[in-house]
């Protein structure tokens, strides 16, 4: 699977779209979470269902998951009208671009670390409709057959050399993903990485910044993750490596400006991360809760301050 292989999904899917309902697309497990990211930045102003499943064990053995899996997508699919790119696995229906596999082993593979999913298949099957995207303006449906490739994801480790990141920032990278240790820190003791990163910024190089952590945010609360913003590193806030990487991809291949592109990695264009909403109080809230996000908010006012 590469992004040829997202390019023609995407174009039997135009090839199709006004002649069915929903489309199912029956995918390998190991890849499942990235075509899933990729095709809902891909598919614009979506009106139908199109969900991405498939199995841990082969549908040909006596004992697997495949069928259930199809059945269930099958169902959800021709009984609710969820115009977004979803993965269904194990009686749960997840955000497509919100999803990664967990688990190499056991039937329930993935999951939806800093989201709920929007359907859960049990006696009843409980749509949660608040969180189902819905169109804000009737636009005609498009397919964007075209993706970069010059993006990579580089993972930060305890040790890791300047050379390294600097070989990595290389041409004809135009895009990373830059995996960092919790809430968004990268090594404040290595001066050089700092500079190897915002030198690639300065000459068009696009970087946001996730998380290592399966759940939880990117923020510039700390001073280390500030130095990243001050390199023109784009916080990724509660996007998964796998979004960030397919979002990425997407922007580049648009024609966008590098700020452009900066500017966009931080919106949400299909429901892959979590938007903040504003009140006349200074509270902050989000779907994992407000405590949370109100300590992070006091912090940073203290800091400020000083």
């Amino acid at each position: 699977m590469d992004m040829t292989d997202w390019i023609r999904i995407v174009a039997d899917i135009e090839r199709f779209y006004y002649s069915f309902d929903a489309f199912i697309i029956l995918h390998g497990t190991d890849t499942m979470s990235y075509t899933a990211s990729a095709l809902s930045f891909m598919l614009q102003n979506l009106g139908k269902s199109v969900i991405v499943t498939g199995s841990q064990v082969p549908i040909a053995e006596v004992r697997n998951d495949g069928i259930e899996n199809f059945l269930g997508a099958l169902t959800i699919a021709g009984h609710f009208v969820i115009p977004e790119v979803t993965l269904y696995f194990n009686n749960k229906l997840f955000r497509g671009n919100r999803c990664v596999k967990l688990d190499a082993m056991d039937f329930d593979a993935f999951s939806s670390p800093n989201m709920p999913p929007l359907v859960k298949v049990g006696v009843d099957i409980e749509v949660n409709w608040p969180e189902v995207l819905r169109p804000n303006a009737i636009e005609p449906f498009r397919a964007i057959k075209e993706m970069n490739a010059n993006v990579a994801t580089l993972r930060l480790f305890p040790g890791i050399s300047p050379a390294a990141v600097r070989a990595f920032l290389a041409p004809p990278i135009q895009g990373i993903v830059l995996e960092t240790f919790g809430a968004g820190n990268a090594p404040d003791a290595r001066p050089e990485i700092l500079e190897a990163l915002a030198e690639a910024s300065g000459r068009g190089m696009v970087i946001v910044n996730v998380t290592q952590c399966q759940r939880g945010n990117v923020s510039d609360l700390y001073a280390t993750a500030r130095g990243l913003t001050k390199a023109k590193v784009v916080p990724g806030r509660d996007m998964t490596s796998e979004c960030a990487l397919t979002k990425l991809s997407y922007l580049l291949c648009r024609g966008y400006s590098p700020d452009k592109c900066r500017d966009m990695l931080g919106r949400s264009l299909r429901g892959e991360l979590t938007v903040v909403q504003s009140h006349s109080r200074p509270i902050y809230y989000s779907s994992q809760g407000r405590s949370h996000t109100f300590t992070q908010f006091v912090s940073r006012q203290i800091l400020d301050e000083t």
